[in-house]
């Protein structure tokens, strides 16, 4: 009677047999084809996990996932001998399926049970993020050290000492290690997420053995109650780029503050459309504002701030300001109302003087001197790359101004001031004072007002194009003919922005019938 052979050498000659008998083909196909046929017998694969040489899991795993065998990704996942398993870019080539998903939670919802760690087990994190991660497949499924493995047989353990082998694959009792969860979420009303449903369920019955990370967090149209409950089971720290695009009352964003605080390491948060209660009671106002900005406290390491259409801004901007304990690349101020003294305090203050990006589009300042502009750009000028000073109601007078501190703008390389009336003789004065500024690439400037025909804002594109030709014209003779200066004004009837470069890129609602 023949000795029986160890699983292992059994698990290695079959898959040599099946990639021998595939002939001669690239070595990527190969490998799908050698995954394909052993899947055949999902039994023994998953019986030979322990003994699958590292490299050729993750080829082995992309058939699995998309052939949808599930049971071998749950005895994958508890097999895994990397510290990270990327499943998202694998769900972004692959359309995943509810249960393929399930299965890979499951398997590690089976690791996390198991009180003897298998002895190859290695898995720390999990990646659910879709553009995280982008070559590791390919790398894997691709590389020549998988051939290698496939042509070079390993020594077998003799048979005789197979008992004291199966009882050294369990690995001595560990101290239990959380593994980490990391996703992007994007919260919105609509169909539930059941992927997302189902793992939040595993979390909350894992409780810390499974944390659950998110470094991007999207908040849309979603009831407070759920948002929530989500935020309940995050690891709020690790949440490092927040957007709340909710049309929310002040105080609704203040039951919403105290999570924003516990995000210690957030670096770029967006809050927009944020409105206060046409009726609130008296003082109940103030303490929404100052329950918000005091969780600014918090935030040591945030370097983008993004404020768009916040109506409670106007008069209160210091108050955000001097919350703020580290210095910001960007900060960008949109669609609010802003007294002179809220553009006074941000241009004193201390958080300013390292920003790369400043905006404060459809921000009026029609109204306000040019003082405290100036001086705003005066302290940014030695690190400021993008300026948008778009649709803030800037006259002449105004912008002639701030001209000596945009000259010191050496780093500038973007400068956008876009629906500013604003006549041909200041832009003149403009490219005199910003020609020798090396980096400036790109200015995009209104239609002088000289290009248009009547007070009801219609363009001459004749003369329009000519103003334009006299701008060019002026950057080659002073040395600069590849700086790109483009006009823009949006169209009267739908809105839309129409580009003059030097002839119009017309909108349909100057195209003849």
């Amino acid at each position: 009677m023949w000795p029986k052979l160890p699983q292992r050498v059994y698990f290695q000659d079959s898959f040599r047999s099946r990639f021998f008998s595939m002939g001669v083909q690239t070595p990527l196909r190969l490998l799908e084809l050698a995954g394909q046929s052993l899947l055949r017998d999902e039994a023994l694969a998953i019986a030979a996990l322990e003994e699958l040489p590292t490299e050729l899991f993750p080829p082995l795993f992309t058939v699995a996932f998309a052939g949808r065998h599930s049971e071998m990704l749950k005895a994958m996942v508890q097999a895994w001998p990397f510290p990270c398993l990327p499943l998202g870019s694998l769900m972004r080539e692959h359309q995943p399926h509810l249960d393929t998903f399930q299965a890979a939670i499951d398997g590690l919802d089976v690791l996390l049970t198991q009180e003897v760690r298998p002895r190859r087990w290695k898995l720390q994190v999990l990646d659910l993020r879709r553009n995280a991660h982008q070559d590791f497949w390919a790398m894997w499924s691709s590389s020549r050290a998988s051939l290698c493995s496939l042509l070079e047989p390993e020594a077998a353990p003799p048979v005789r000492k197979r008992r004291r082998v199966e009882v050294s694959r369990a690995g001595p009792k560990q101290p239990s290690v959380p593994v980490e969860v990391l996703i992007d979420l994007c919260l919105k009303e609509g169909t539930p997420d059941q992927s997302l449903t189902y793992l939040l369920k595993k979390v909350k019955q894992r409780g810390g053995s499974l944390r659950l990370c998110c470094q991007k967090l999207k908040i849309f149209a979603m009831p407070m109650q759920t948002i929530q409950k989500v935020l309940k089971m995050v690891q709020l720290d690790s949440v490092q780029d927040l957007e709340v695009n909710c049309t929310w009352k002040l105080a609704t964003l203040g039951r919403f503050a105290p999570y924003l605080g516990q995000m210690g390491n957030l670096r770029r948060l967006l809050l927009s459309h944020i409105h206060m209660a046409p009726h609130a009671a008296p003082g109940e106002e103030e303490h929404c504002v100052s329950q918000l900005t005091a969780q600014f406290l918090s935030l040591h390491h945030l370097q983008e701030l993004y404020l768009d259409s916040i109506s409670f801004l106007e008069g209160r901007l210091d108050q955000v300001l001097r919350c703020l304990k580290a210095p910001l690349e960007t900060l960008s101020i949109t669609n609010c109302l802003i007294s002179e003294s809220d553009l006074m305090h941000l241009s004193q203050c201390p958080s300013i003087t390292q920003l790369k990006d400043l905006g404060l589009s459809g921000v009026s300042l029609t109204n306000v001197s040019s003082g405290p502009l100036q001086v705003l750009i005066e302290r940014t000028s030695a690190t400021l790359q993008d300026l948008d000073l778009d649709e803030c109601g800037i006259m002449d007078a105004q912008f002639s101004a701030i001209l000596p501190a945009l000259s010191r703008c050496s780093q500038l390389m973007t400068f956008s001031f876009c629906g500013n009336p604003i006549s041909m003789a200041v832009l003149e004065s403009l490219l005199c004072h910003t020609v020798g500024l090396s980096k400036l690439s790109h200015v995009l400037y209104p239609a002088p007002l000289e290009s248009y025909e009547d007070v009801g804002g219609t363009l001459h594109l004749g003369r329009l194009a000519q103003l334009h030709a006299r701008l060019k014209q002026m950057l080659r003779e002073s040395g600069r003919p590849s700086m790109v200066w483009f006009s823009a004004n949006p169209c009267p009837h739908c809105g839309d922005r129409t580009f003059y470069d030097p002839d119009p890129i017309l909108c349909p609602c100057y195209m003849p019938d």
